[in-house]
């Protein structure tokens, strides 16, 4: 279900990108002050670096990172708080109602920018017009996987095997309403299958119930499946880059097994839209260098990630095309969230 208020971008990512660079000189003029002190360099104060979910995974990983490149480059200690709950919706609204003096930061993934602006009809934010993007900092594909005991070993022999029997149209993910879930759908479509989503709140009881045969096939992030694989409870049989992912790069995408279909997560560095332009780059420049780094790459690498960095204006035109490429997917599924 598409959020009406984002009905007034109808001409697209070119509409968006016009309306995120509006924000900024709006920003500009309403937050002279924020900026005056940004250019003083707000001595002796403390960075936070907000993360929008749980506090463990690749996110607060990487939000680690981001807070150790940002102190040695300034000279200034950050900490990173994570602001977990309402599908990440808490940590976004406590970032956008910052000073825009370059001192709070907010780590996202793509779902509260991408995802929830086409469920929930009071989001409370606006991620075209409250934040100011800074960087992609890395994407996870996803993967989709069968339990141990499916004797399969490919996608096209999984499709034959599902629709030799109903019951067996079913995949998990660890969330209901992330893009794992969606991609899942994705992928039902494009294969006529008509599978059935198994929902999940984490992707421990989703794992437990493909690992045990409950369910035949999961779709989650590239990081956690990997595990799984290393430790012989699951097959993975596809992954949803448009290139193969350096992690597993025996296996074919979705687009290779013959499925034109794609996508992936990502997490990005946010600041409140009212941070002046010239803070907002000094900050970019100080994480892309970070991420060039042989060492942050191998850490980013070794959960399944890959490290990107980019401009600003970057992260606006994909932010952009995401929310335009989802949309029509979301409502596709029917899905409605519970709260």
């Amino acid at each position: 279900m598409r959020v009406g208020k984002y009905d007034k971008y109808p001409g697209g990512p070119d509409e968006i990108a016009a309306a995120q660079d509006n924000r900024h000189l709006r920003g500009d003029r309403r937050n002279a002050a924020a900026a005056h002190a940004s250019r003083r360099g707000a001595a002796g104060c403390t960075g936070t670096i907000g993360i929008s979910l749980c506090s463990r995974g690749p996110g607060d990983a990487i939000a680690r990172i981001v807070a150790e490149r940002l102190q040695a480059a300034l000279g200034e200690p950050f900490v990173v708080e994570n602001r977990a709950g309402a599908s990440g919706r808490i940590g976004v609204q406590v970032v956008i109602n910052a000073a825009g003096d370059g001192k709070t930061l907010l780590i996202v993934p793509i779902a509260p920018i991408c995802v929830l602006p086409h469920v929930y009809p009071a989001l409370g934010y606006d991620p075209f017009k409250d934040l100011a993007p800074v960087s992609q900092l890395a994407t996870f594909d996803f993967k989709l996987a069968v339990g141990a005991q499916v004797p399969v070993s490919s996608l096209r022999g999984l499709i034959e095997w599902v629709r030799q029997d109903a019951a067996r149209a079913a995949y998990a993910s660890p969330v209901p309403g992330a893009l794992p879930h969606f991609f899942g759908a994705m992928f039902s479509a494009a294969a006529d299958l008509k599978l059935r989503h198994v929902s999940y709140r984490g992707a421990a009881a989703a794992t437990t119930d493909v690992v045990a045969g409950a369910v035949p096939i999961l779709v989650n992030n590239s990081g956690e499946v990997i595990e799984l694989r290393k430790n012989g409870k699951v097959r993975i049989l596809a992954t949803s880059g448009k290139a193969r992912s350096s992690t597993t790069a025996e296996i074919s995408t979705f687009t290779e097994a013959g499925y034109a279909i794609s996508g992936d997560s990502w997490f990005a560095l946010y600041a409140p839209a009212a941070t002046p332009k010239p803070t907002v780059d000094r900050v970019n420049a100080i994480v892309v260098a970070g991420l060039q780094e042989p060492g942050i790459k191998q850490r980013i690498t070794s959960f399944g990630g890959v490290p990107t960095g980019t401009s600003p204006e970057r992260l606006a035109q994909i932010q952009a095309a995401d929310f335009a490429k989802w949309g029509p997917v979301i409502k596709a599924s029917g899905f409605k969230p519970e709260n």
